[in-house]
């Protein structure tokens, strides 16, 4: 065990939960811990490290996004090659009216999206963590009747994270499109016209897939010493959207109903498989900055959290002065404190919607491309400070949205994200 940033052992809430460098190092085939510095000097490798936080370094990842939980607006060319003129896998499939092709269809996707030199690339860039979205669905024997998603994912998930594992990354796999829907989006999987998770029949259809997905993580050789981190539900309602005017009961239920379930699911598997407390996986739950009440309130075992949190800073969302100056001010200045410890699991470069395509904002134009590089640098520093632990880029593959400001690939090749990280550090974006 390495001395880190995160000082787990001065901790007692936190003392046996483990994350990647810090209580299990995550390596990749070639015997490379991607997680410490010592160990990427002596192969020649880029170093993941800040200077001040020892052996031990911080989340640096990437989300997987419409790998697995396809959303049009930034994989279009996915439904459009699918024949589904559709803005969720739930339309998409219930529009071809054929469960076969729909299944076929989706493989097709599954098995083109990403290859295992993506994760290679994915290392190579410095990054040290993969965010995988999940639907409910991928555990198909919780699918009612009346719900269509594409069959045949799970070999394709489980592919992936062999891959993660052979690179070196850790995994984070969090349920993305809960049952019933947690949200009206199409992250969710579906367009529910409101959000029919919150409820014990569905709870207890979510806490079904907690306990195959953690069985998964300590009994798949791909996952083991991989996965380390579940998160319970992706983005749920918020407390004072407009769209929500239940949501405080809604939210009030899931932290005091769901959370509690879901937590003692996880661990009575653990417990089951007899894995030791230094062994068991962290818990990831929205973070209070999600107003979406506080996540702690009514969880079990209080001296023993084994927790994380997840936060999400789309900045473009929010009341920052639109100017190349403004932004860069509003991310130098941006605390993520809240509960503890803390990933930014979703974040991005894009700006405010009605300045986006102006030439002063084009991400393809060189004389933007500084701020760009700046304004990364600035999130990724802010990310990286007080209880934030780290990060997760949204995304690293896009199609047809053509905008770099959402693709880390796209935005390493136009020069407006750094390729090495570290640099974040030296290039004066918050001087």
């Amino acid at each position: 065990m390495y001395a880190g940033v995160l000082l787990f052992l001065a901790c007692p809430f936190f003392a046996a939960a483990w994350l990647p460098g810090e209580h299990k190092q995550i390596f990749a085939r070639s015997g490379v811990d991607l997680f410490n510095r010592s160990s990427l000097h002596e192969h020649g490798l880029i170093e993941r490290s800040l200077p001040s936080i020892g052996n031990t370094v911080k989340v640096r990842g990437v989300n997987l996004g419409s790998y697995f939980v396809v959303e049009n607006w930034m994989a279009s060319t996915v439904f459009s090659s699918l024949d589904c003129d559709s803005q969720s896998e739930f339309d998409c499939v219930s529009s071809l009216q054929d469960q076969a092709k729909a299944d076929k269809d989706f493989q097709g996707h599954w098995e083109s999206w990403l290859t295992a030199d993506d994760f290679k690339k994915m290392a190579s860039y410095g990054l040290n963590t993969v965010r995988i979205p999940v639907g409910y669905w991928f555990l198909e024997s919780l699918v009612d009747s009346s719900e269509h998603f594409p069959r045949g994912g799970e070999k394709y998930l489980d592919q992936a994270v062999q891959w993660a594992k052979d690179a070196g990354l850790y995994v984070i796999i969090e349920l993305h499109g809960a049952p019933g829907a947690q949200a009206t989006d199409a992250f969710t999987g579906q367009l529910n016209p409101s959000p029919g998770f919150y409820d014990n029949y569905n709870y207890d259809r979510a806490c079904k897939w907690l306990e195959w997905m953690t069985n998964k993580a300590h009994t798949h050789p791909a996952y083991i010493n991989t996965v380390g981190m579940i998160g319970l539900v992706n983005e749920p309602v918020r407390i004072g959207d407009s769209r929500y005017p239940n949501a405080q009961a809604q939210t009030d239920s899931m932290r005091s109903q769901y959370y509690p379930r879901a937590w003692t699911t996880i661990r009575n598997k653990e417990a089951a498989l007899s894995i030791s407390k230094d062994g068991q996986l962290h818990i990831q739950m929205m973070d209070k900055k999600w107003n979406s009440g506080d996540p702690n309130e009514f969880l079990p075992d209080r001296t023993f959290w084994h927790a994380a949190y997840d936060d999400h800073q789309y900045v473009k969302y929010t009341d920052a002065k639109v100017s190349h100056q403004g932004y860069l001010d509003f991310s130098c200045k941006d605390d993520r404190s809240g509960n503890w410890p803390v990933i930014v699991g979703e974040w991005s470069l894009s700006v405010n919607s009605d300045v986006e395509h102006n030439s002063d904002w084009d991400p393809n134009n060189d004389a933007n491309k500084d701020f760009y590089r700046k304004w990364f640098a600035a999130q990724i520093m802010a990310y990286e400070k007080g209880q934030a632990i780290g990060w997760c880029f949204w995304s690293w593959s896009t199609s047809g949205l053509n905008d770099p400001r959402w693709d880390y690939q796209k935005g390493i090749d136009a020069g407006i994200i750094l390729k090495n990280i570290d640099d974040a550090y030296t290039i004066g974006a918050c001087s």
